[in-house]
C-alpha cells in the first residue's frame, strides 16, 4: 500500500503532524466541493426525475474522484495508485459480491432466529437506492480510508489508523436519524475495519467502494431495512424488526448495521482480511 513519501509527506522533521494536517485537509477538500456540485447541479431537475439525479451522484463521484487525484499529484507529487484504473473493474466487482454476500448473510442469520420478517413487495424504481449506494461508496471511502486511513497510517502506523479511522467513521453516523452509541460503535467494527481491511490488503479502494454500495443498495432496495437509520425508500421488499427483542439484536430503527448480528458478521470478516493482510507484509512499517 503506498502512503507517500514525497512533497508534504516527505521524510523529515514532523512528517507525522504534516500527515494529520494533510488528512484532514485533503478530507474536506473531497467532502466540500463535492457536497457543493451535487446539491446545485441536482437542485436543476426535480427530484421525482431520479434517473437524472442518478446521473448528478454519478457527476459527484468523478469529481471526487478528480479532485483526489488533483490535490495527491501536487500536494504529495505522485500519481494515487490506491485508485489506479486498470484493477478497477475486478476488483469493484469483488467488492460488490462481497457487500451484496455479507449483508444478505446478516438477514438470512436474523430472519432464521426471528429477529426480522421480511416480506416481498413486488417491484420497484431501483435509482434513487443507486444513487444513494454509489455517492456513499465512492466519496465516504475516499474520505474515510484514502485520506484519514492511508496518512494516519502514514503518521503513526496501521494499528492507530485502523483506531482512529474506524472511530471518525462510527461517531460521524451519531448525527443520523435513530443514531445511538450502540450503533456507531457498530459501524465503527463493522465498516472501519472490515473497509479498511480490504484497503489495506489490496492497496486500492476499489474493493471498499463496491462492498460499502453493495451492502448499502442491499440493505436498502433489496430488503427495505432502515440504512444508518434512514427509513428504506422504493424496496422489493420489507423487513420489520421484532420490537420484542432488545435493539441491540435487531438494530431497532437504525436498521441492521447496529444489531450484535451484524456486527459480528462484519467484523469475523474485516479480522480475517486483517490476518490476510497481515500474513502477505501488508502491515509491515513504510
Amino acid at each position: 500500500m503506498e502512503l507517500g513519501e514525497r512533497g508534504v509527506l516527505r521524510p523529515g522533521r514532523l512528517r507525522w503532524l504534516r500527515a494529520c494536517g494533510w488528512a484532514v485537509a485533503l478530507f474536506f477538500l473531497v467532502a466540500i466541493p463535492t457536497g457543493v456540485v451535487t446539491r446545485f447541479l441536482g437542485s436543476l431537475w426535480p427530484k421525482t426525475n431520479e434517473p437524472v439525479q442518478f446521473v448528478v451522484s454519478l457527476v459527484g463521484a468523478l469529481v471526487a474522484l478528480g479532485i483526489y487525484t488533483l490535490a495527491v499529484r501536487l500536494a504529495e507529487k505522485r500519481t494515487p495508485t490506491e485508485i489506479a484504473l486498470r484493477p478497477m473493474l475486478p476488483q469493484l466487482t469483488i467488492g460488490l459480491l462481497a457487500g451484496a454476500a455479507m449483508f444478505a448473510t446478516v438477514m438470512g442469520i436474523m430472519a432464521l432466529f426471528g429477529l426480522y420478517d421480511i416480506q416481498f413487495v413486488g417491484p420497484a424504481s431501483a435509482w434513487t437506492p443507486l444513487r444513494k449506494a454509489l455517492q456513499a461508496g465512492v466519496v465516504e471511502e475516499l474520505m474515510m480510508r484514502a485520506a484519514i486511513l492511508r496518512l494516519v497510517w502514514r503518521a503513526f502506523g496501521p494499528w492507530t489508523a485502523f483506531a482512529v479511522s474506524s472511530a471518525v467513521f462510527g461517531i460521524s453516523h451519531l448525527g443520523n436519524p435513530n443514531a445511538t452509541v450502540f450503533a456507531a460503535l457498530c459501524i465503527a467494527l463493522e465498516a472501519g475495519v472490515m473497509m479498511g481491511a480490504f484497503y489495506a490488503l489490496t492497496g486500492r479502494i476499489w474493493v471498499s467502494i463496491g462492498a460499502h454500495a453493495a451492502w448499502n443498495f442491499t440493505q436498502g432496495y433489496l430488503f427495505g431495512a432502515a440504512v444508518s437509520g434512514v427509513a428504506a425508500g422504493p424496496a422489493i421488499a420489507r423487513s420489520t424488526f421484532n420490537a420484542a427483542l432488545p435493539e441491540w439484536l435487531t438494530g431497532g430503527t437504525f436498521g441492521p448495521e447496529a444489531s450484535l448480528v451484524g456486527m459480528l458478521v462484519c467484523l469475523a470478516v474485516g479480522l480475517s482480511v486483517v490476518w490476510l493482510a497481515w500474513r502477505r507484509g501488508q502491515f509491515a512499517r513504510q
